[in-house]
């Protein structure tokens, strides 16, 4: 597929050069990177070096999705902070440069794991247990940092994050789905029927969509995290859906794994996600006495992110990414999602 369309590099080409102070970057490659199915994430190679570009997908775009300002501001935010972020290096968020809002970020050394390791790496129990660790506590470090504090206290609005969380999925589920699927309405009906359970949570900055592939492992060491990527949802909130997600991802030996999240967490020596909240809730003092129903939002937030993908790759917005039928992965997280709650309400 061409996709010089999506980075138009003739005019990124003098800009990055510009910022980055060298005229090597006026002659470029771009590769377009696996695992982007929301935003477009590209590898921008020269003789200088690599760096990488994210951008939304083309064509129509759900209200207030894929904002590129977001993600610069929170990396810029947290830079120097104990949450590892890569640097950002050039922002065109009125999308003049290439037809686009998009943001240029430098290439931090790192594995991303998907399906499986690279070989000799953490193949010892030890070693995944080290993971597991250094992602629950890169994940304590983020909801530890004050807002006000990086310059982000206008970020986002804590008080009635959750309320407003369920309704906003509820609201794009409604607009991207292309048949009716009872179990994924009854899971979002079940989750505003409990919000009054829940009660008042804490708040955060929250990334809202942590997980293993979200983040970059250090060559040498799986048992410290390199950068956190992909901060698109991230705003003010209730940290507890950080960690929900993070439980969701996480599966188990035995379990389905989604097509679109492969994972390796399935296979031997990896802890359990009772060991992750356990960790989570001894480092924070939180309590988890609500964690299903966190659990439970995360199944209805993945399904609907689902089906927005699926509703993308029919529209041809993916740069010619395809992953098969989706409709059996929405109803799948549906049920699990409905059986979480059930869970919380017993």
């Amino acid at each position: 597929m061409d996709l010089s369309p999506l980075v138009r590099l003739d005019r990124l080409a003098p800009a990055l050069a510009a910022a980055l102070h060298d005229e090597r970057w006026l002659h470029l490659e771009a590769t377009l990177l696996a695992g982007g199915k929301s935003n477009l994430t590209f590898e921008i190679t020269s003789e200088a070096g690599s760096v990488v570009l994210r951008r939304p997908p083309s064509g129509a775009l759900l209200p207030r999705a894929h904002d590129m300002g977001r993600e610069a501001r929170v990396q810029r935010a947290l830079k120097d902070t104990a949450v590892p972020v890569a640097a950002v290096l050039l922002e065109d968020l009125a999308g003049e440069l290439i037809g686009a809002p998009f943001y240029v970020m430098e290439k931090v050394p790192g594995h991303v794991i998907r399906a499986s390791f690279p070989p000799g790496y953490a193949d010892t129990a030890a070693d995944r247990t080290a993971l597991a660790d250094a992602l629950v506590d890169v994940l304590v470090a983020l909801h530890a940092v004050g807002p006000a504090e990086v310059g982000l206290a206008d970020f986002g609005r804590p008080t009635g994050f959750l309320e407003r969380q369920v309704r906003r999925w509820q609201g794009q589920w409604a607009k991207s789905k292309t048949r009716d699927v009872p179990a994924l309405d009854e899971l979002g009906a079940g989750l505003a029927a409990a919000l009054d359970k829940v009660g008042v949570p804490r708040s955060s900055i929250v990334h809202g969509d942590f997980r293993l592939d979200n983040c970059l492992l250090d060559r040498a060491d799986p048992g410290h995290v390199a950068a956190v990527l992909d901060w698109e949802l991230s705003t003010l909130g209730d940290p507890t859906t950080d960690l929900g997600l993070l439980l969701f991802y996480w599966r188990e030996a035995g379990e389905s794994v989604s097509p679109l999240t492969p994972t390796v967490t399935t296979g031997t020596g990896f802890p359990g996600r009772a060991y992750l909240a356990e960790r989570y809730a001894a480092a924070t003092g939180a309590t988890l006495d609500h964690l299903a129903f966190y659990e439970a939002f995360a199944h209805f937030k993945f399904a609907v992110i689902v089906q927005g993908i699926a509703a993308r790759v029919a529209a041809g917005a993916m740069a010619g990414q395809d992953f098969g039928n989706l409709d059996a992965e929405v109803v799948r997280c549906a049920e699990e999602g409905m059986a979480r709650l059930g869970q919380q309400e017993h």
